[in-house]
């Protein structure tokens, strides 16, 4: 009798060190090279490098605090986002053939998106989209593997024709410029169908489309300043958008007309006095110098600023919200898979439509049944404060989800030309 008791402890003891040693892997893409590197990509990859420390040391406030995910240890792999889409679905192949890789959390531009969204479908494995903005990803899809933890661009644009009529701006005209592939068109276009319900009587002047990375604007400054608008709508980001302010200021555009950002934040720490005052920008969502207030959000900013020197902005934000998105799914699959690591299926039907509480607030999964988030967002204006040596957002009016991103039963662009059917709650 002893000997079997002690040979079951054995077993057990056994069990336990290799369920300790026990790893998840997941693979971050993010950009690490280009344009869009410096103030976007690498902030996200040193926002997930933080994260996965305090999980794995069991450092996260409740109910984040169990070690690394559910007990197992996570292994992160890094990898470029630079070089085009061809390039991450053959990235994506790897991570999931040679890495094995559990799960992967990543990528920014729209057009990458869409290219690897369906290749992890075919493949059956388990994708998390952390931030590209384009709606088509899931309104011209069904996806049963793949996962957007954060709202799309709709939201941005929506709000910032929002943030105009609560503040009484007065529009009779408005010019816009963005990059010329799915992110940029489809943000110009939820801004013109917004201001077409919002501001029916004021005109739309100049559209234009530079390239992504083009880097100089000088024509497009020129062609701004001689047909100013009352307002001028961008979606611009990473490098793009600090060349485009860096090469416009001195020449005195956001002087002529009310410069409006629908994904500026990221650019202000780097940028700091150069940053035009009362340029209205958004973040993507409630993020940075713009997120709410609480326990979980003073532990983020304070993970990130100390491991990075800065404060986090969008971007790693919302790499935040994915990684402990995934590991609320990861546990809950776990204990329902008997203690055992997930599969991609299981853990597909524990992040479908679930709920979470992150630094920017309450993330749910409420659109394309269960696998696209929404959440609340906020716009505010910028003002240069010398004795804080850093940009700070002023007027800051905060939306709701319901208010700014489209039921569960309709497109964007169908829920935008209805006058925003169902919006709630808003300022």
């Amino acid at each position: 009798m002893g000997l079997r008791v002690l040979a079951a402890s054995a077993a057990l003891l056994a069990a336990g060190t290799l369920h300790a040693q026990e790893t998840f892997k997941i693979g971050v893409v993010s950009f690490l090279s280009g344009q869009a590197a410096e103030s976007f990509g690498i902030p996200a990859v040193n926002g997930a490098k933080a994260l996965v420390e305090a999980f794995n040391k069991g450092q996260a406030p409740a109910p984040y605090d169990k070690t690394g995910f559910g007990g197992m240890k996570i292994e992160a792999v890094y990898v470029d986002e630079a070089g085009g889409a061809t390039k991450q679905v053959q990235e994506l192949r790897n991570l999931y053939d040679r890495e094995k890789v559990d799960a992967v959390v990543g990528y920014v531009s729209s057009g990458d998106c869409l290219a690897v969204a369906p290749v992890a479908e075919e493949m059956k494995r388990f994708l998390i989209l952390y931030d590209c903005g384009t709606p088509r990803v899931f309104e011209d899809n069904k996806f049963n593997y793949v996962f957007r933890t954060a709202s799309h661009a709709t939201m941005d644009n929506v709000a910032l024709a929002r943030y105009l009529k609560a503040k009484g701006i007065k529009v009779n005209s408005y010019n816009m410029i963005n990059q010329d592939y799915a992110w940029g068109q489809d943000s110009k276009k939820d801004f013109a169908l917004s201001m077409d319900k919002l501001f029916p009587d004021a005109k739309a002047g100049q559209d234009q489309l530079p390239k992504f990375g083009a880097g100089q604007y000088g024509t497009e400054i020129s062609s701004l300043m001689s047909k100013t608008a009352d307002v001028t709508h961008s979606s611009l980001w990473g490098g793009d958008l600090q060349a485009f302010i860096l090469q416009a200021g001195p020449r005195g555009l956001f002087k002529r007309t009310q410069v409006l950002l629908s994904a500026g934040d990221h650019v202000l720490p780097g940028l700091g006095d150069k940053m035009p005052d009362g340029t209205i920008l958004g973040a993507r969502g409630a993020y940075g110098l713009m997120s709410p207030k609480s326990a979980l959000n003073d532990w983020w900013w304070k993970v990130y600023s100390d491991a990075n020197g800065v404060y986090p902005v969008q971007a790693p934000y919302r790499m935040a919200q994915a990684l402990l998105g995934l590991k609320l799914a990861v546990e809950k699959a776990t204990a329902a898979n008997g203690g055992k690591k997930p599969n991609s299926e299981q853990l597909a039907t524990a992040l479908k439509g679930s709920e979470w509480d992150s630094p920017a607030g309450k993330i749910r999964m409420a659109l394309a049944d269960g696998h696209q988030a929404i959440q609340e967002t906020a716009i505010g204006k910028t003002r240069y404060d010398a004795a804080k040596k850093m940009v700070v957002i002023d007027d800051i009016v905060r939306f709701p989800a319901e208010c700014v991103n489209p039921p569960s039963d309709m497109k964007s662009e169908d829920w935008i030309k209805s006058g925003f059917t169902g919006a709630k709650g808003c300022p």
